[in-house]
């Protein structure tokens, strides 16, 4: 997609958004069914059904969807594609582009092995290999917008508020 295209497929939203700017707040939702019995949780995406077990580090198989890779995959998609429209945008031609997110965990914590080690992941590391004609200054700067404009890159950064109801 070039420049104009995106523009012409953004203009109107954006201009949507400036003079109705409560259409812009949308809740986006996810859905699982979970299997007790044998601890999955099928996820229904807009393709194909995701089922998410346990990290063989916690006793799962390797065929399930760990969550927490879940999330990693999450991040390196919406920081792909927000990496995609910046680069559109700046006008930087990208020959390509692999990103890799890494998470450390210590799973002790979640197998409740010891109370003191922490549930999740402590750190995660976000990777570019870029290959480009366009000067360091302006990757730099590329990297630096999709930081800002990636959905799940800055709700990991800021945290959010997550609540949960029985319903």
């Amino acid at each position: 997609m070039n420049l104009e295209q995106l523009r012409a497929l953004q203009a109107p939203v954006k201009e949507q958004y400036r003079t109705e700017p409560t259409s812009a707040l949308v809740t986006v939702r996810s859905q699982g069914v979970v299997d007790v019995a044998n601890q999955h949780c099928s996820i229904q995406s807009h393709s194909r059904t995701i089922r998410a077990g346990l990290h063989p580090a916690a006793g799962g198989i390797p065929e399930d969807a760990c969550s927490a890779e879940l999330l990693l995959e999450s991040l390196v998609a919406c920081a792909g594609v927000t990496f995609s429209a910046v680069a559109t945008n700046m006008a930087i031609e990208i020959q390509s582009c692999r990103i890799e997110a890494e998470g450390d965990m210590d799973f002790r914590g979640t197998l409740g092995v010891d109370r003191t080690a922490p549930v999740g992941l402590t750190a995660i590391r976000l990777k570019f290999q870029v290959e480009s004609s366009a000067e360091p200054a302006a990757l730099d700067k590329l990297l630096s917008l999709t930081e800002r404009y990636c959905v799940i890159y800055q709700t990991l950064v800021k945290g959010v508020s997550v609540t949960t109801h029985r319903i």
